[in-house]
């Protein structure tokens, strides 16, 4: 049972905050000492305009979250997520992430944030998973624990896109993995063979954010409701006498999300992006006659030439590629 959490249900609150952090070495966990809001945490979170949810089953308490506003950028923060470790992998805490959410966005949130324990790898994947990206510096707390922490974020309202520094690169890796392979499985030409292996994938990713941390490389991503479901770059490692030109690559959106206009977004984002980085001239290639090409088009770019069977598909039949080319305005 999923309910709104009292005062009355302090024990549970230690339980599960106590249980979780016991699990790594280091981590101090000393109520009275550090976390005397444990013992009112409902009026606590209510006073700050907040809400507070606990999960309970037979055997006692197995998860926990809460939700408050920030004072800038229409910002809500997810605080105190924890969830019983016989009740991982059962859905729960997607459950209490959709509630704190929903709550959230209900009053007007734009924007999702968190800060996590740089220890707590897990915890770590399951943001990512959800479209929360890493943003900004970490943050050293002056606690018995010496803790560090990670602070995420993502959009939550309709078609947002951003440019992703080198953390949020790093954290966007395993979303974008799927997406890229979710969209080789259904025929797109992106310089790889279905079926595109997740070590493969996430290879490519890796790089991707090393070259974004070098600034050879600008990532941008797409968020629709507050899921991160599309992508596109600029390569700018162009050569020294075409330093005014940058090439939009990896332009993917999930095939869940198709024909929502996230591609035309992130297409838009790019070119203004470019033009701010005072790339005068973009460049593209695509597969002839495929969905992208239409957007292009659509969009104003200029075909520059064509060549058959410049690639292959997984069964070895050639296809042709058109090159366009775009000065952004």
């Amino acid at each position: 049972m999923l309910r709104i959490g009292t005062d009355a249900d302090t024990e549970a609150y230690i339980q599960l905050i106590g249980d979780a952090w016991r699990e790594f070495p280091g981590v101090v966990f000393d109520v009275d000492a550090e976390l005397p809001e444990l013992r009112a945490l409902a009026s606590y979170f209510a006073e700050k305009g907040g809400q507070l949810w606990l999960s309970e089953g037979p055997e006692g308490p197995l998860g926990m979250v809460a939700t408050r506003p920030m004072r800038e950028d229409g910002a809500w923060e997810i605080g105190r997520m924890y969830v019983n470790h016989a009740a991982r992998g059962t859905g729960l805490a997607h459950r209490l992430l959709d509630t704190a959410e929903a709550h959230a966005r209900e009053h007007g949130a734009e924007r999702m944030v968190l800060w996590t324990d740089t220890r707590f790898n897990a915890a770590h994947s399951f943001y990512e998973k959800r479209g929360y990206v890493r943003q900004g510096a970490i943050r050293i707390l002056d606690d018995l624990s010496k803790s560090l922490e990670f602070r995420y974020t993502k959009p939550t309202q309709g078609l947002v896109v951003e440019a992703l520094d080198a953390a949020a690169a790093a954290s966007a890796e395993r979303r974008f993995s799927e997406i890229m392979i979710a969209c080789v499985a259904d025929g797109a030409s992106v310089s790889f063979l279905a079926p595109l292996s997740k070590e493969k994938s996430r290879a490519h990713w890796k790089r991707v954010s090393s070259e974004v941390a070098q600034g050879h490389r600008v990532l941008l991503g797409a968020w629709v409701e507050g899921a991160l479901v599309g992508t596109v770059q600029l390569d700018l490692a162009t050569p020294e006498n075409q330093q005014h030109r940058a090439e939009l690559v990896k332009l993917l959106v999930d095939p869940a999300y198709r024909r929502r206009g996230v591609g035309e977004a992130l297409m838009r984002r790019a070119e203004q992006t470019a033009l701010r980085l005072g790339r005068r001239l973009l460049t593209l290639d695509t597969r002839a006659d495929c969905a992208g090409e239409k957007l292009y088009r659509r969009l104003g770019w200029t075909e520059g030439g064509f060549i058959p069977d410049f690639a292959q598909d997984a069964s070895g039949q050639g296809f042709a590629t058109r090159f366009f080319f775009k000065r952004p305005e």
